[in-house]
């Protein structure tokens, strides 16, 4: 027999914002019930508007006369699982503590099927590889794409930290400091997320061969001017890419007395080459190596990310010069750049 439901203002209102705001549209639905019952609306109707059956209108509505809005949200159905807590705990451990290796298995990442066959071995309990996603899933993990992070760090990081912050603060007014890194452009383009249709892959067409070239970069510490020198086809991330740089930064920023470059520890940075240069010109230029490992020190690095972001993933060039030509027209426009300076000016947690 149909029934309906009695709803107060307040219960009314505490329904509809479950309707309108809950992050589960399987919420949402049953509130959506709800609230036709307390209407008056014939169940007939409801099957229609909502298809759903009338054994599922009957169930909500018992269950909300039971616990209220609350009850919406219990997704309690079909028959009990026959397993144990201890057995999803067990497989949420080696999820988040171990890797397949720990257990003689030659992978790197745990998967379902894998997880389903050490159940097997361990504790002798068989059980599908779905069923080990949906235990997966309802305990809060998702299948996605680790953050990469940087593992060792410099023991003398705070040290060299320090006197570049010293360096920076006590900077003559005659003396400018840049911070220096190269950048690789590729005709292969580096692929990326962008809008698409459900179900349809979108396509970016890649060259038969790949070319690259590689730019050296220089941004001023106090203006957020890049000073870029263009690497030659063919010509390597090298030394002589970065002498090249530096009698670019010799020319371009004559009217400094002295020029400090903060630079990371490639090999090419600090080789015979660059000293033979630095015992001739080493009264205008002085290079400072940053920490080992930290690219977050220097802030060139953020340009270089925002370059590849907006310009080169998904592009669709059909060369290097128009690649080119649209990167120094993205680095044109968005100069002069901000500096981000919170690395040097704050000092770190205790």
């Amino acid at each position: 027999m149909e029934g309906s439901v009695s709803l107060g203002p307040a219960g009314r209102k505490r329904l509809m914002e479950v309707f309108r705001k809950h992050p589960d549209p399987q919420v949402r639905r049953r509130a959506h019930i709800v609230l036709l019952l307390a209407d008056g609306r014939p169940w007939s109707l409801i099957e229609a508007m909502l298809y759903c059956s009338s054994r599922t209108i009957d169930r909500w509505r018992k269950r909300f006369e039971e616990g209220g809005a609350a009850a919406l949200s219990d997704d309690r159905r079909g028959r009990h699982s026959t397993f144990a807590a201890w057995t999803v705990a067990l497989v949420v451990g080696w999820v988040t503590q171990h890797v397949p290796r720990d257990f003689g298995f030659l992978r790197s990442r745990w998967t379902c099927e894998c997880l389903a066959a050490l159940l097997v071995n361990v504790a002798a309990i068989g059980v599908s590889r779905e069923t080990v996603r949906r235990w997966l899933h309802r305990e809060q993990l998702v299948w996605r794409r680790p953050r990469p992070v940087l593992g060792p760090q410099d023991p003398e990081r705070q040290a060299i930290r320090k006197r570049l912050r010293g360096l920076l603060r006590e900077l003559p007014r005659d003396e400018i400091a840049v911070f220096q890194d190269e950048v690789d452009i590729n005709t292969n383009p580096k692929i990326g997320s962008m809008w698409m249709r459900r179900g349809q892959q979108a396509e970016v067409e890649t060259p038969g061969t790949n070319e690259k070239r590689y730019l050296a970069g220089s941004l001023n510490w106090r203006t957020g001017e890049l000073i870029v020198t263009e690497g030659l086809p063919g010509e390597g991330r090298n030394s002589i890419l970065f002498l090249r740089h530096l009698e670019e930064l010799r020319t371009r920023l004559r009217c400094y007395r002295r020029i400090h470059l903060i630079c990371d520890n490639a090999i090419f940075h600090d080789c015979r080459a660059v000293h033979d240069y630095l015992a001739e010109h080493g009264d205008r230029i002085v290079i400072h190596f940053l920490p080992r490992y930290s690219p977050d020190l220097n802030p060139i690095e953020r340009i270089w990310w925002h370059l590849h972001e907006e310009i080169t993933r998904n592009h669709q060039c059909r060369d290097m010069d128009e690649l080119l030509d649209l990167v120094f027209d993205w680095l044109e426009h968005r100069c002069p750049f901000e500096v981000e300076r919170d690395a040097y000016l704050r000092c770190p947690a205790a």
